[in-house]
C-alpha cells in the first residue's frame, strides 16, 4: 500500500476528436500509460454528510485493455472544490490498495454506503510533467484532463493541439449538463445508467 497527499490542480475539455487527440500527443512526446476502464465508487453516510461539505471517499478500480499494463486500485478523499487561477483545486489524499472489495467492505461496516458511481474509458499520458487523460464515458461527450502544477499543465494543453479557451476548470457534472443541454438527451456516466444501452466506448475497450 502506498499513498500522497496535496493539492489536485486539473482543466478539462471537450475532446471531439479523440484519435486526433491522441496522435498529437504522440507526436508531442507523451509517453502512453494506462489504457482500459477506471471505475469509480463514491461513498457518504447515510445522511449525505460528505456531499453536504462537497467532499468525496471514493474507490477506483482499473480494467486494462489487452496489451496495456494493470493499475492497483486507488482510495481517496478529496476536500471542497476550489478555483485557483483558472484551474480546478481540491485538496486530495489517496493511496494504492490491492483489494478494493476489502476496502468496500470496511467501508460499509463503519456506515458508508455508495453514493454515485462513474464508469469510464481512459487512456493516460505523461507529458511535460503533466498528466494526460482522455476520457469515454458511457454515453456523454469524450473528455480530456490535464492535472498538474499550472506550468506542466500550460505545456500539456498546447500539446493537445486544442485551443486554450476550450479548457474549464468546470466539475464532471457541468460538462454532462451542457451535454444535456446541447444535445437533448440525458448524460449516463454509469453504465447502470444505460439501462442495457451499448457504451459509447472506443473498439479497444475491455
Amino acid at each position: 500500500m502506498s499513498g500522497e497527499g496535496g493539492r489536485e490542480l486539473e482543466v478539462k475539455a471537450v475532446a471531439d476528436d479523440a484519435e486526433a487527440l491522441g496522435r498529437r500527443l504522440g507526436a508531442g512526446g507523451a509517453i502512453p500509460g494506462f489504457r482500459g476502464r477506471m471505475s469509480d465508487r463514491r461513498y457518504d453516510l447515510a445522511g449525505g454528510a460528505l456531499t453536504a461539505r462537497d467532499e468525496v471517499l471514493r474507490v477506483r478500480t482499473f480494467m486494462p485493455a489487452a496489451g496495456s499494463a494493470g493499475r492497483p486500485a486507488e482510495v481517496a478523499w478529496k476536500g471542497p472544490t476550489r478555483r485557483h487561477e483558472g484551474y480546478k483545486s481540491r485538496e486530495e489524499h489517496q493511496f494504492e490498495v490491492a483489494d478494493a472489495g476489502a476496502v468496500e467492505s470496511i467501508l460499509s461496516r463503519l456506515g458508508f454506503v455508495p453514493a454515485d458511481a462513474v464508469d469510464r474509458c481512459v487512456e493516460f499520458f505523461g507529458l511535460c510533467g503533466a498528466v494526460v487523460r482522455i476520457e469515454w464515458y458511457p454515453r456523454m461527450d469524450v473528455l480530456v484532463e490535464v492535472e498538474g502544477e499550472p506550468g506542466a499543465i500550460e505545456l500539456a494543453v498546447r500539446a493537445t493541439g486544442l485551443p486554450r479557451a476550450q479548457f474549464r476548470s468546470d466539475r464532471l457534472l457541468d460538462f454532462a449538463e451542457r451535454y444535456r443541454a446541447r444535445t437533448g438527451t440525458a448524460p449516463a456516466l454509469s453504465l447502470a445508467a444505460l439501462g442495457g444501452e451499448r457504451p459509447a466506448w472506443p473498439p479497444w475497450a475491455p
